[in-house]
């Protein structure tokens, strides 16, 4: 019998995986920068969690999630999107009892059962950032910049930063009752009906052709902004524009989950198709009370590592070193192979990669093997050399040959790789 990764997963395996490694290491480099602290919390959590948190009326809540019961009957739920999990962790932890704003990053695996395409995946990973306890809009920015800028960092260019205000508790109820009785007049199925009863803003993010055809004339929330969600927006918008974030203003962006009020944003490719977004995220104020902590404002994003990648397939940017070592060691005859061990101890711990062949292997395989890792030396040590107390060094990039004693050895890789 052979198995095979579920439908709609993939595994992370070489050379891919190190493009994949470089990719998370650039979205969350940007945050442990920015002074932000890593937190982790689990795969799976109480499942009225999500429905509080992300929204009764989203996809995610109603179509996407993977529910089960455990064994004590408590209904559990696989992580579909990371702000929930963190924030309950900040209120049990009382996180939120220290300095503000509290200021966190993190990455992992969220799931969603849906229909996989390209750029679609029942498990896909995010990088994340959240804070909470502040309202300055300079805050939104900052969020906002470290996502802009984890994309630069990659070298990508074909990104385009969408931007929007979804109002607040003052201002969105009139605006909710402007869109409703809109929406009532359309020709829309009885699911999308009941969507728009409960989040009516909800309807603004449907992707289906004829939906978005029937929008054309729909109320704006940008036409309908209280004086202070103004005066919000265009703070953050003069904080990016400060920044050299450029942006597009994007009145009917809503995004997918149903906690955003105020600063919502997305980063979406023109080389992806219809799943161009590689990630997003905004304002929550608001969202802390509803899963039973204090009513502090928030704001962050999530970013996809799995979209970003294809993002950088797409532009053909080498991103990632593919090479599995630095050092490779040859050993010519059992006095060597017996030296090499301890020769890849002193290389590891002075954090040079090395590695070496196994079984005796010969001169020819061995160095095959060495240009296979992608090794920048390859040390050949032979019974003859060890008696001198010396290594042959060659550079496996100019083909140079150099004799160097043991004792040195370590030191002189070290000076030569830049360590």
């Amino acid at each position: 019998m052979s198995f095979q990764a579920p439908k709609g997963t993939y595994d992370i395996v070489p050379p891919r995986s190190a493009t994949w490694l470089a990719v998370r290491e650039a979205l969350s480099r940007q945050p442990r920068l920015a002074g932000y602290d890593y937190v982790e919390t689990p795969m799976f959590e109480d499942t009225g969690l999500f429905v509080r948190g992300v929204g009764e009326s989203t996809d995610v809540v109603t179509k996407e999630m993977y529910t089960f019961e455990d064994r004590g009957g408590r209904s559990l739920t696989l992580r579909p999107e990371g702000t929930a999990g963190v924030l309950r962790a900040i209120a049990e932890h009382g996180l939120h009892r220290g300095q503000l704003p509290v200021k966190v990053w993190y990455v992992g695996p969220n799931f969603r059962y849906e229909q996989p395409q390209s750029g679609r995946y029942r498990q896909h990973t995010q990088v994340g950032v959240e804070t909470i306890g502040g309202d300055d809009p300079a805050l939104d920015a900052e969020v906002v910049w470290l996502a802009a800028e984890a994309m630069r960092s990659l070298g990508l260019t074909r990104t385009r930063l969408l931007l929007n205000s979804l109002g607040c508790r003052e201002c969105r109820p009139a605006y909710r009752e402007l869109l409703q009785d809109f929406l009532r007049g359309l020709d829309l199925d009885d699911d999308t009906r009941r969507r728009a009863e409960i989040n009516p803003m909800r309807v603004l993010d449907d992707k289906r052709a004829e939906v978005q055809a029937q929008l054309t004339d729909a109320p704006l929330i940008t036409d309908h902004l209280c004086g202070a969600c103004k005066e919000h927006h265009e703070q953050v918008r003069s904080y990016l524009t400060d920044l050299g974030v450029e942006y597009e203003d994007t009145p009917r962006l809503v995004r997918g989950l149903d906690y955003y009020v105020r600063t919502t944003f997305e980063i979406v490719h023109g080389g992806l198709g219809a799943q161009s977004a590689l990630g997003g995220g905004g304002r929550y104020d608001g969202l802390l009370a509803t899963i039973g902590g204090p009513d502090l404002g928030g704001v962050g994003f999530g970013l996809g590592v799995d979209r970003t990648i294809l993002a950088v397939d797409a532009e053909g940017l080498e991103v990632g070193d593919r090479s599995r070592c630095d050092v490779f060691v040859v050993p010519l005859g059992a006095a060597a192979r017996r030296r090499t061990v301890t020769l890849l101890r002193d290389l590891r711990r002075a954090g040079l990669r090395s590695d070496t062949t196994y079984g005796g292997q010969g001169l020819k395989g061995a160095m095959k093997a060495a240009d296979r890792s992608g090794a920048a030396f390859a040390l050949v040590l032979g019974d003859r050399d060890l008696e001198q107390h010396v290594v042959q060094l060659k550079d496996l990039r100019s083909g140079e040959q150099t004799s160097v004693p043991l004792d040195d050895l370590v030191a002189a890789i070290v000076a030569s790789t830049g360590q």
